[in-house]
């Protein structure tokens, strides 16, 4: 490293040396998700590496089959770095999620600016493919990203979800979009979530607010 900070070589390979530095942040950043075998939380590195797994062996389920794969695993991989700068914000945390797409704006700003031109706009628009979810691609990819804690919420027996008190309803709600990139992995998930919700891992809405009507 230089004095300043920066990677020393030529222009480009310095700046793309510089946001590979930047990006390990990602492994520093944890998730609400716990690891499947409960010793701890996952980071945002670990999510993005299980998900790009996730797109190649689950392909054969996305609703369109003429997708583009190393679109899509670029779109996973990356979705997440804006967390550098805004922190993850937990899917069924409703104040957090008012600002999230400002703070995830200026974060797309800067990280993906530190690389390149080119690069710099090729994965800045890729990540906005992901967030706006219009184009099959993004819908698999998206798809997939809520599966994802899903499995690990059923396998930890619900973990996470009694933690925070997410019922059945919440989860149905949130991950509906499911059903855009893969119907069959979204008629999957509501098998999971019935199930859950039987082994007493879920809590299903109507008990949830009968037993907060009782404390009132």
């Amino acid at each position: 490293m230089t004095d300043d900070g920066k990677s020393p070589g030529h222009d480009r390979l310095a700046q793309q040396i510089d946001f590979i530095v930047e990006i390990d942040k990602l492994k520093k950043i944890g998730r609400q998700t716990w690891l499947m075998d409960q010793s701890r939380k996952e980071n945002d590195a670990e999510h993005s590496w299980h998900l790009a797994t996730m797109v190649l062996v689950l392909q054969e389920y996305a609703k369109d089959q003429n997708l583009d794969l190393l679109r899509i695993l670029k779109m996973v991989l990356m979705h997440d770095f804006v967390e550098i700068d805004a922190g993850d914000t937990f899917t069924y945390d409703d104040v957090g999620a008012l600002d999230k797409a400002e703070r995830e704006q200026r974060a797309a700003d800067r990280i993906f600016h530190l690389l390149p031109g080119d690069q710099a706009v090729e994965l800045r628009q890729l990540w906005g493919e992901f967030e706006a979810r219009a184009t099959p691609e993004s819908h698999y990819a998206a798809a997939l990203d809520r599966l994802h804690p899903i499995l690990h919420n059923y396998f930890t027996q619900g973990r996470a979800w009694r933690e925070h008190g997410v019922t059945s309803e919440m989860v149905i709600a949130r991950n509906r979009h499911i059903a855009e990139g893969s119907p069959a992995l979204w008629e999957f998930v509501q098998q999971l979530v019935q199930d859950a919700v039987e082994k007493g891992n879920l809590a299903p809405y109507q008990s949830l607010r009968t037993k907060e009507e009782k404390q009132a």
